[in-house]
């Protein structure tokens, strides 16, 4: 005859079981979706990468030699915006007096 302890513990023991194989089966399937997830995305990324080769060879082909030869006009433009601003910034520090002062420390990535 069992003791009443050992009723309790075989009860115990299976509620435990159940709760495992519960646990395991919705892992299983949440990873199971994770990997159909996965693949979309590769299947996006794909695609994705396939289009920016096709625009390459587009460019590198001069069918699109209009806009690279606008983008290369908006590098230049940028390089002069920059020259003058650095001429700028010269300036108003000889004009106010600030030339003595060390300059400005870089901001921390971390802040942005």
């Amino acid at each position: 005859m069992p003791k009443k302890g050992e009723k309790k513990t075989t009860k115990t023991s299976d509620n435990v079981s159940k709760q495992l194989v519960e646990s395991s089966v919705a892992l299983q399937d949440k990873t199971a979706e994770l990997l159909l997830v996965v693949n979309k995305l590769v299947q996006r990324l794909d695609n994705m990468v396939s289009v920016f080769e096709e625009a390459s060879k587009h460019i590198k082909s001069g069918l699109d030699e209009p806009i690279a030869k606008r983008l290369e006009e908006l590098l230049e433009q940028n390089k002069n915006i920059a020259r003058g601003l650095i001429l700028l910034e010269r300036y108003v520090k000889e004009r106010t007096g600030m030339s003595n002062l060390p300059p400005p420390k870089p901001l921390h990535k971390e802040g942005f």
